[in-house]
């Protein structure tokens, strides 16, 4: 079953014989009109692009508690363009995390649960014989949205799995031999448990490269488990989450990121991180281009949150495990000896000197 709407409210968009587990949980209306909260009107701002990321992190650290490195690599992702991928231990916060920054940005948000039956016309749409017309209408699917989280994505087949490919790559899709073009914001937060392998499908290489960044959340200390116990003693803190910012607040902030200066030296720098993983001993398959152009800009939205007008090695060095390490394929004798792909780019990183 495809639902969307408020949590109060299902509308039924799949035709009735489809019995799909896929959950759609969006902020907006059946028209794509985004959540407010009452009597909230959202204005268009003259917000900088560092204060668009400040009002946004400061949205997310109300709720994710102890998060403070996570929400800022999230957002730097989302500044630079990217997608992400968090996988983490059950109870993490990981859709707590996607939620609250779709409720902190004037914006359409949907998700969907991966599911083994759930096929790719539930991600991207399907075409329905209108009775009354006598002619066929195409119903979109949810990754017609401006923040799509899909979780537990490895739960779904290899086939669903590719449905995002192009979408995450080229935003656009191809459905019934037709392209349709996605929103110009379009952000992919996906989310798997490294622990379940038991009816689970291992993301392909092709689809792991999509993802500019990938990282867990980790445990909180125990003070700020206390904070989570004492605020969810009366309610839910994702539910009181209002929009501070909009969706022409979230373009001025990539738009910033993008003008952050990057030297010559270090574009190179950047390459011969990336370029060191494919001959490096004990990995089969190292990061490609795309890996070298996640660093650049994800490096470029760091910069801009520091409040620097250029990327300097510390920009690069705090991000390049999270952006490299996903993408690089370990030889099986490299994996048995208990080796792990952020330990090679790690490696790389004390390797590979410094740009003077």
């Amino acid at each position: 079953m495809i639902t969307t709407g408020l949590p109060s409210e299902l509308n039924i968009l799949a035709p009735p014989s489809s019995e799909r587990d896929l959950l759609v949980a969006t902020n907006g209306s059946p028209a794509h009109s985004p959540r407010l909260s009452p009597n909230q009107e959202m204005h268009s701002s003259t917000l900088l692009p560092r204060e668009v990321y400040q009002k946004i992190s400061t949205s997310i650290e109300s709720v994710m508690k102890g998060q403070t490195l996570s929400i800022r690599r999230l957002l730097a992702a989302l500044a630079s363009g990217g997608h992400v991928l968090l996988e983490d231990y059950p109870g993490t916060g990981k859709t707590t995390l996607a939620k609250v920054l779709a409720r902190s940005i004037h914006a359409n948000f949907k998700r969907i649960q991966f599911t083994p039956d759930l096929l790719p016309s539930d991600i991207l749409g399907v075409s329905v014989f209108n009775q009354r017309d006598q002619n066929f209408n195409f119903h979109e699917g949810p990754v017609f949205t401006n923040i799509l989280l899909a979780d537990e994505i490895n739960r779904a087949s290899p086939r669903t799995q590719s449905a995002l490919l192009e979408a995450m790559g080229e935003n656009q899709v191809s459905v019934e031999g037709e392209r349709r073009q996605l929103a110009d914001l379009f952000f992919v937060i996906a989310t798997q448990n490294p622990i379940e392998f038991r009816g689970t499908y291992p993301l392909p290489e092709a689809q792991m490269d999509r993802f500019a960044l990938q990282f867990d959340l980790g445990y909180v200390s125990l003070e700020h488990e206390v904070a989570v116990l004492s605020s969810h003693q009366t309610n839910h803190l994702v539910e009181n989450v209002v929009p501070c910012v909009t969706l022409e607040d979230v373009v001025r902030l990539r738009e910033g990121a993008q003008a952050i200066r990057i030297s010559e030296e270090l574009k190179h720098y950047v390459v011969k991180l990336v370029a060191a993983t494919r001959d490096a001993p004990g990995i089969q398959l190292g990061a490609s281009p795309r890996a070298s152009i996640a660093l650049m800009k994800v490096a470029q939205a760091l910069a801009l949150f520091d409040g620097q007008g250029f990327v300097s090695p510390e920009h690069i060095h705090e991000i390049a495990v999270s952006v490299i390490a996903h993408r690089v394929v370990l030889e099986p004798q490299a994996k048995f000896s208990g080796a792990t792909s952020r330990h090679a780019v790690e490696e790389i990183l004390k390797r590979i000197p410094v740009p003077v």
